[in-house]
Order: C-alpha cells, then sequence, then structure tokens
C-alpha cells in the first residue's frame, strides 16, 4: 500500500431537515494513497458528492453536518481543522474539480483572473509572473491558442475547454490530492477520453493522488486503481478495480455491472436494477438494498450487517458472505472488520 494521503475511519455527515434527520454518509471508510487512482461509485443520491465535500469541508451548514467519523489527511485530521487552516489548504495541498464547470467559474472575470487568482492566493508571486505561469498551465492541459484564451470569459468556451481550466487551476499548485466530481458527465464522448487521458497523465506526471467521484463504470475502468461501491450514504464494496469489475461480490455491484450494455449481445432491453433507492432515516433496520436485492432472505431485513473481508482483499457488506463464514467455521466465527476497514 503507498503512502497514505486520505484516510477516511467512520465518517458520518448528516443533514438536519423539517422531515428529519437524514444520514447522508454514514459510517464510510476507505483510504487513498499517493499516486493512487481511487474511484467512487454509485447511483445519484449514494453519498458520493457528500463524502467529498466533507473533506473539503463545504458541506452547507445547517442543515449538514459532520457528527462523527475522521478525515485523516498526511496524518491531520481535517474534522477537527479550523476554518482558517482549511483556507489554506483547499486549492493548495486539496483541489476538487466539480461537475459542472460553468457553475464554478465566475463568469463576470476573465480565465486569467481566476486562474491567476488561483495561483496568487497560495504563492507569492507577482502578477506578471502569475500570468506566465497561468498561460503555461493552459498550455499543459491542451489548451489551444493559450495566450488568448486567458483573455476570455467563460462562456466564450466550450464545456471541454472550461472542463480544462477547472482542471488547469486545481493543479495550479501542485496538490497532493485532487478530488473529481463528476468531471467528465456534462462532455461528449471524444472530449471524456481526452480528460480522463489528461487527468491520467497529470497523475503520473505529478504523482497526485485523485479521488474520482462518477456513476460511469468506464470512467472506472479507465482511470481507477482501486474502487469504493456505495449505496444509501454506505459503503457496500472496497477492492480493486480489477476485482470489482470481474469478481464483484456485493449483489448491488453485480448489479451496476450487469446494467452495461455489451457489444456482444443483441438483447433489446437494458438490465436495471429493480426498485429505488430508500428514503435515507437514522435508526433504520436491516440491509439498505434488501428491498431491491434478488437474493435477500429473512435476516437481511432484520439486521444492519456489517462489512465482510473476504480472502482476496475485497470487503463486502452482504450476509451471503457471514453464512459462507459460518459453514466454513464451525465454531461460528466471522470475519467482520465492521469499521476498523481502512
Amino acid at each position: 500500500m503507498p503512502d497514505m494521503v486520505l484516510r477516511l475511519k467512520d465518517l458520518q455527515t448528516h443533514f438536519f431537515t423539517d422531515h428529519g434527520e437524514v444520514p447522508a454518509v454514514d459510517r464510510v471508510s476507505f483510504s487513498v494513497g499517493k499516486g493512487e487512482v481511487v474511484g467512487i461509485v454509485g447511483e445519484s443520491g449514494c453519498g458520493k458528492s457528500v463524502t467529498s465535500l466533507s473533506i473539503m469541508q463545504l458541506v452547507p451548514s445547517p442543515p449538514g453536518k459532520i457528527i462523527g467519523g475522521e478525515i485523516q489527511f498526511k496524518g491531520e485530521d481535517l474534522v477537527q481543522a479550523s476554518p482558517k487552516r482549511m483556507k489554506q489548504l483547499r486549492g493548495n495541498e486539496i483541489a476538487m474539480i466539480f461537475q459542472e464547470p460553468m457553475t464554478s467559474l465566475n463568469p463576470l472575470f476573465t480565465i486569467g483572473n481566476q486562474l491567476q487568482e488561483a495561483i496568487r492566493i497560495h504563492r507569492k508571486v507577482t502578477k506578471k509572473q502569475a500570468r506566465i505561469q497561468a498561460i503555461d498551465l493552459l498550455n499543459q492541459v491542451g489548451i489551444p491558442r493559450a495566450e488568448a484564451i486567458i483573455d476570455e470569459y467563460p462562456h466564450q468556451l466550450s464545456g471541454g475547454m472550461r472542463q480544462r481550466v477547472m482542471i488547469a487551476m486545481a493543479m495550479s499548485c501542485h496538490p497532493d490530492l485532487l478530488i473529481a466530481d463528476e468531471p467528465t458527465t456534462a462532455l461528449d464522448v471524444t472530449i471524456q477520453a481526452q480528460i480522463l487521458r489528461l487527468m491520467k497523465q497529470l497523475n503520473e506526471e505529478n504523482n497526485t493522488a485523485i479521488l474520482l467521484i462518477t456513476h460511469d463504470l468506464g470512467v472506472v475502468a479507465e482511470l481507477c486503481d482501486r474502487v469504493v461501491v456505495m449505496y444509501a450514504g454506505q459503503v457496500v464494496e472496497r477492492g480493486t478495480m480489477r476485482e470489482i469489475l470481474k469478481q464483484p461480490k456485493h449483489p448491488y455491484t453485480k448489479g451496476l455491472i450487469r446494467s452495461l450494455p455489451k457489444l456482444s449481445e443483441r438483447e433489446q432491453k437494458l438490465y436495471s436494477i429493480p426498485g429505488t433507492v430508500p428514503r435515507l432515516g437514522v435508526g433504520q433496520v436491516g440491509c439498505r438494498f434488501a428491498p431491491r436485492c434478488e437474493m435477500a432472505f429473512t435476516r437481511c431485513f432484520q439486521e444492519n450487517p456489517a462489512l465482510y473481508e473476504l480472502e482476496n482483499g475485497q470487503t463486502a457488506r452482504c450476509f451471503l458472505y457471514d453464512e459462507i463464514e459460518r459453514e466454513g467455521h464451525p465454531d461460528g466465527g466471522k470475519t467482520s472488520i465492521g469499521s476498523k476497514g481502512t
């Protein structure tokens, strides 16, 4: 395992609404090593983006609040960090690329103004030096006519160009951790491929740790070393990219992979997981995926499963593996790791 840059342990982020308390992130644990690309996968509403906002300490409060757990960044617990400390870290040591660049770039300022501001906040350079560095960054991310583009406004650029600007801004201070929240969702397939190649290139050249949030398993296969699968605010499976795609263990992960279209098959109708994501609430009993699971049995509706560690290093939140372990161990021993997983 490479040097740890980020480690989440039992992270809990809840929203306090008029309809009750909502555990959007419920005891989530995973890690990202130096130079590693880790993907968080799941349907909309599973807690992926709230997890990333929790790391950046950008969860809107009220109604959101981190109520428990740890966010260790290079050994420092960000949950306990002051607003002043987080301002020092954001954009400098931890950077984030948001899903829609048009909402992240200020339409009233030129690309150059915004890039130079990001550079000058964290580095002691003159305006002239910041402009030179900004042009260099635009060239690095493959933007043509960088000397002219730097004086243009966001609305004058295409979606792919704006996303490249966001990547340039995120990489301006050579962060140790880059969080990318659905960075290719709004782009066409050709531009998606270019953005993914660019992110991989930056990862390899700068040894930057990347936390990639996506619902696209194709993006995961292209970019990620390890994968965290989330459902209804919880981690339901963790493993390497190859293990998750070739030998998924959790029924939800299997459903996601089964939903992918296959060129070799001529079925007219794609498979979809039956049912919908449940409405979250504190004190829910039973596996959250049980109402949609084809393999659910009585215990699934009565108890909350923990994460079970499997022989190949994968973990899965499913009683099926508890049953297997009980059969294999006459003393009824478990291999549940609960919240102790990394």
